[in-house]
C-alpha cells in the first residue's frame, strides 16, 4: 500500500472494526490484576497486554506490509516520511479501566505520510464504535456478543452562539489546561477518560476539547481521524496540523473542535 486510497477503504475499515471488537473482547475477559508501573510512570495491566497482543497478530493477518507503531511495544519502527504504517493503543484510559469506569477505549489509526487517514474507536463497556475515513465521513456502531450494529452515520454539531460544551480529561486535567479553560466564557464542561472525547465531538454533543500537557500519537491519531471524518478538526498549539511521526511520538499540545478551528483564535472561541 504505497499510498492510501480513501474509496478504496472501506474493507480496511470493517477489518479493523471486526479487529477492534475482539480486542474488546479479550479486554472484557480480564480484570485489572497486577498493575505495573511503566518508566514512564503510567501503569499497565494483564488487559493492556492481552489485546496489545490480539492487535499485532490480527493487523499482521490484515496488512502484513504495514508496521504497527504501538503504546506497550518494547522496540518501536521509526515511521518514515511518507510511509503506511498502524498507530495502535490497545487500551486508552489505563486508569479508568482499573478504576472501574467505562471510560476506555480501543484505538486504531492507519497513517498516511504521517497524518490519521483512517480511525477506528472501540469503547468495550459501552458496547460503542466510532470510526471514520477522513474524506468520507463517519458513523457510529452498537455491538454486543459479538454482533455488531448497522452503522450511523454522525456529524459535528455547529457551533453554538451561546455555552460552549468542553470537554475535558477526567484523569490528566493538567494545570496549563485548567489556566487555559478558565479564560473561555460561557462553557459547560464534561469531564471524560481516554479518546472518547474525541467521539462526542465528533457525534455532536461536545464542541472543543483542549490539552495542553503532553500525550503520546496513539492517544490522539485515531480520535483526529474520526473528528476529521466528522467534519471536525484537530490542530497543535501553533494552529497547525499536528506533527505525527517525531522521534519520541509525543504530541505537546493539541485542540481538537466539532468544526473548522475559530478564526477569532482559540481563546475567544467562546464568545
Amino acid at each position: 500500500m504505497a499510498s492510501f486510497d480513501p474509496s478504496a477503504g472501506a474493507e480496511l475499515l470493517q477489518g479493523l472494526t471486526t479487529l477492534g471488537v475482539a480486542a474488546a473482547k479479550g479486554i472484557l475477559g480480564c480484570s485489572a490484576g497486577r498493575v505495573r508501573i511503566k518508566a514512564d510512570g503510567s501503569p499497565v495491566t494483564p488487559a493492556d497486554e492481552t489485546a496489545e497482543t490480539i492487535l499485532r497478530k490480527g493487523l499482521a493477518q490484515l496488512a502484513p506490509n504495514l508496521p504497527v507503531v504501538s503504546e506497550e511495544q518494547a522496540q518501536r519502527p521509526q515511521p518514515a516520511a511518507g510511509a503506511n504504517y498502524f498507530l495502535v493503543d490497545p487500551l486508552d484510559g489505563t486508569r479508568e479501566f482499573i478504576a472501574g469506569r467505562d471510560e476506555y477505549t480501543v484505538n486504531i489509526a492507519l497513517m498516511s505520510d504521517r497524518a490519521p487517514a483512517l480511525g477506528v474507536i472501540v469503547a468495550p463497556a459501552l458496547g460503542l464504535i466510532w470510526r471514520g475515513i477522513v474524506g468520507r465521513g463517519a458513523e457510529r456502531v452498537k455491538f454486543s456478543a459479538g454482533r455488531v450494529s448497522q452503522p450511523e452515520p454522525i456529524h459535528t454539531r455547529d457551533r453554538p452562539a451561546g455555552e460552549l460544551i468542553v470537554m475535558v480529561s477526567r484523569s490528566h486535567l493538567d494545570d496549563a489546561t485548567q489556566r487555559y479553560l478558565d479564560d473561555l466564557p460561557h462553557t459547560g464542561r464534561i469531564a471524560c477518560g481516554s479518546s472518547i472525547k474525541f467521539c462526542r465531538l465528533a457525534e455532536g454533543l461536545a464542541d472543543h476539547y483542549p490539552r495542553l500537557g503532553p500525550t503520546h500519537d496513539w492517544d490522539v491519531a485515531a480520535g483526529d481521524a474520526v473528528l476529521a471524518a466528522a467534519g471536525g478538526s484537530v490542530v497543535g498549539g501553533n494552529n497547525q496540523a499536528i506533527a505525527y511521526g517525531t522521534p519520541k511520538l509525543v504530541v505537546p499540545t493539541f485542540f481538537a473542535w466539532g468544526g473548522p478551528v475559530p478564526t477569532e483564535g482559540v481563546l475567544k472561541a467562546g464568545h
